[in-house]
């Protein structure tokens, strides 16, 4: 079974909650104890010193207008009164470890500490035990001797009970379990607002995922955040609908080639049929004959945009090398001679200078070329002028291919790059273009990390503009 990654997070977070709680018991108890403990012996020994001053100066004799037992009631008040507020148990012992007195009035008066030993706490100033055996439970001991004129005459010991201690240290604790419990209840806004920035969101881009996966292209991601999630919704958005126009390419790229595949086939199969059953003449072979070869002319040249395209469509394809364009522009604008002669169409080639070296692929560009020039004289009118320039400009040179013709409608320009795109007037004029020229031109310059921009106004006539970048070794 799947877990949710919400439903992971909350566990985390009561672990979290369940672990945070169980190491602050263990440690805040310690420390808390700990703390206390040095506190309290802190306070008590503080009032074991006193208590201890008032001793002594009743064994050093000074009266204080007050006789002895004046005096050693009026200490044993200040004893008592400490231990009542303490709550704690006093004694005054003599130097053998004998009970002097103690605050529960001679409850312990006589009493021999067994093994007494005054240095035992050692640097420490209080010690916990059950202090030789003579309390049922441990309590924390503070002794303060009694002195005077460079003499010990006994100590004074303060015996708390370790459960007050700890009575006071679970008090302290509490504070710190609710602050922990309150911080706890409060980090549930962390749930929420994962709830809300990642959990739903990624919630709705999993279901769009499964959309686009159920061939659903058309879904749309509704998320509007400006994060991260935001922006993976906004690329699978944009993802889809490219999709969703490759799908649709694909479809008309079919019924184009479909279309143009079955045009010449038609006449290709209706002429040899004809052929065959004598509906044609023998002295008309020829003539239907030179038809048949020219529509398959047309379907090789077809066939032959469609592997170029698909060779274009790979990459490292390209063998650069360094060449004249100028030689280039002028040995493929020859090649339109007898094409040129027969609608009185001339070329104009102005150069920037006599030789311009490009780094290209040569078979590649003259393509380039042989398109352009040929998609010119397709739309130029008879008795025109094809301008043909080649110039340089920075680290570039900029071959533009301009006609006179019939121009290219303003809806259209942006289409001519596709695959198998022709305008009603292609197709009014030229029956046996395949649409691919200008595609596998586009293709071409784009290989070469260059741009190719058009200019045409209907009615006056297009500028195709390409560059190419110049040849660094001279």
């Amino acid at each position: 079974m799947k877990l949710p990654l919400y439903f992971k997070f909350i566990l985390g977070y009561l672990a979290f909650g369940l672990l945070g709680f169980a190491t602050i018991s263990t440690f805040s108890s310690s420390i808390m104890y700990g703390h206390q403990l040095e506190s309290y012996s802190e306070t008590i020994y503080d009032e074991a010193n006193l208590i201890a001053s008032s001793y002594s100066s009743v064994y050093q004799g000074k009266n204080n207008g007050q006789t002895k037992k004046q005096n050693m009631d009026t200490a044993y008040l200040q004893l008592q009164a400490v231990a009542d507020f303490a709550g704690a148990e006093i004694w005054i012992v003599n130097r053998q470890g004998i009970v002097v007195t103690d605050s529960s009035r001679s409850a312990r008066a006589g009493t021999e500490i067994p093994g007494f030993d005054p240095t035992a706490t050692g640097n420490r100033q209080y010690s916990v035990s059950d202090y030789y055996g003579l309390f049922p439970y441990d309590v924390m001991t503070v002794s303060a001797p009694i002195t005077g004129n460079y003499n010990t005459y006994g100590y004074v010991l303060v015996h708390m009970p370790v459960s007050r201690i700890r009575e006071a240290s679970n008090k302290s604790l509490d504070v710190v379990y609710i602050s922990a419990a309150f911080i706890f209840v409060l980090s549930l806004i962390i749930l929420l607002v994962f709830r809300k920035t990642v959990s739903i969101p990624l919630k709705k881009i999993t279901e769009g995922a499964n959309e686009y996966a159920a061939g659903n292209l058309e879904y749309h991601i509704e998320l509007n955040s400006r994060d991260e999630m935001g922006y993976l919704a906004a690329t699978l958005n944009y993802m889809s609908s490219e999709l969703d126009k490759m799908e649709e390419y694909q479809r008309n790229f079919i019924a184009n080639v479909s279309h143009d595949f079955r045009s010449p086939l038609t006449s290709i199969k209706g002429y040899l049929e004809a052929i065959i059953d004598g509906t044609i003449p023998p002295e008309m072979y020829e003539k239907y004959l030179t038809r048949v070869i020219s529509e398959t002319d047309r379907l090789t040249k077809l066939t032959q945009g469609m592997l170029t395209l698909n060779s274009l469509d790979s990459k490292g394809y390209l063998s650069r090398t360094n060449f004249d364009i100028n030689r280039v522009i002028k040995d493929t604008a020859a090649s339109f001679e007898g094409t040129c002669a027969t609608k009185n169409i001339v070329f104009e080639l102005t150069f920037s200078d006599t030789i311009q070296m490009v780094y290209g692929d040569l078979g590649k560009i003259q393509q380039v070329l042989y398109n352009l020039i040929d998609n010119a004289i397709k739309f130029s009118h008879a008795d025109s002028v094809i301008y043909i320039q080649a110039y340089a400009k920075n680290e570039k040179v900029f071959i533009s291919v301009k006609d006179t013709g019939e121009g290219i409608p303003k809806e259209s320009i942006k289409k001519i790059w596709e695959r198998f795109y022709k305008s009603d007037q292609s197709r009014g004029k030229d029956k046996k273009g395949t649409g691919l020229g200008l595609a596998i031109v586009k293709e071409i310059i784009q290989a070469h990390g260059e741009n190719i921009d058009v200019i045409s106004t209907e009615g006056v006539g297009s500028e195709f503009i390409f560059s190419l970048p110049r040849s660094t070794s001279l």
